[in-house]
């Protein structure tokens, strides 16, 4: 009998990584939760994890870490797609935080409450009870999550220790936790960001408006286009001037900057994302600048 040959295409091949690894957290444990932030790579991670349990509705809910300084079309997109699905989402906020003072905003030019998110997400986890959650993060995106295991232990404290992380052979995952333990479980992680705009193109899945190419006020700060929005504390001597641009990544306002562009459908935007050479944290996200390891000291304090 002749063999038939099977090939799979390099999407089919992080599609069945993914929806694998959602599955077996799924099976594994008690109370998984997805972020859900209503960003390109959680919304991928959304649509693996309606795959993975097709026809079936997905059967853990949604939370999302919010600063209070999103911006509209994302929120507009995240609960309309939480409605959509029937999902129950959770909202972690930041804001509840600094009125019950477990944290402290800072002010100032620079000021943003991006890093202010460990502790609502860590007090969330603890109230619902979660035992796993699944982020979206990519190995390609940034130095400390390039170290970041697939299923990411974190102790009672809700801490990473970068030098303390279980192996991860042959794709068998260690899931055993002690009570108050907890994972953070990152089934794109073997993706890059091309592979999420292909997978987009591919599922012809819906993003928000911001991530195609749009004119909007901006201003410069530190090389990076920021929207003038107040979270962006503008200072007098930062003129606006309006652009076309678009995002590469979504978060905060205050720290999110934006990139020239001109590319308005998927294509376009495929085509830019295969020329550049910079990654997309390292291009708009001021957050990450502070130093060379601030992903990995916020990490280790219990961030994404």
């Amino acid at each position: 009998m002749q063999r038939a040959d099977y090939l799979m295409s390099q999407l089919d091949v992080l599609e069945a990584e993914s929806i694998h690894i959602i599955r077996e957290v799924a099976a594994e444990f008690e109370r998984p939760v997805l972020l859900f932030s209503g960003g390109k790579d959680s919304i991928v991670m959304l649509r693996l994890a309606e795959k993975a349990f097709a026809p079936a509705p997905v059967p853990f809910p949604v939370m999302h870490v919010d600063t209070g300084h999103n911006f509209d079309e994302v929120i507009e997109y995240r609960d309309r797609k939480v409605a959509e699905l029937g999902l129950r989402l959770v909202v972690a906020s930041v804001q509840d935080a600094i009125d019950k003072g477990q944290v402290v905003e800072q002010k100032g030019r620079r000021a943003s409450r991006n890093k202010l998110q460990t502790v609502p997400l860590l007090n969330a986890i603890e109230e619902h009870g979660f035992t796993a959650a699944f982020g979206g993060a990519r190995r390609d995106e940034e130095k400390a999550r390039a170290k970041e295991r697939v299923v990411s232990f974190r102790d009672e404290f809700g801490q990473w220790d970068p030098k303390n992380q279980r192996p991860e052979l042959w794709n068998l995952y260690n899931t055993r936790i002690h009570p108050g333990e907890h994972v953070r479980v990152f089934p794109l992680s073997n993706w890059t960001e091309l592979d999420i705009w292909d997978y987009i193109r591919r599922e012809e899945i819906e993003l928000p408006s911001i991530y195609f190419a749009h004119t909007r006020p901006v201003f410069e700060r530190d090389g990076m286009l920021l929207a003038d929005l107040p979270p962006a504390n503008r200072g007098e001597d930062e003129p606006v001037f309006e652009a076309m641009v678009r995002y590469r990544t979504v978060g905060d306002i205050s720290c999110t900057g934006a990139v020239k562009s001109t590319a308005v459908g998927l294509d376009e935007v495929i085509e830019e994302i295969a020329a550049t050479r910079v990654t997309e944290r390292g291009q708009t996200r001021a957050d990450d600048r502070a130093s060379e390891a601030a992903m990995e000291d916020r990490k280790k304090e219990g961030y994404f």
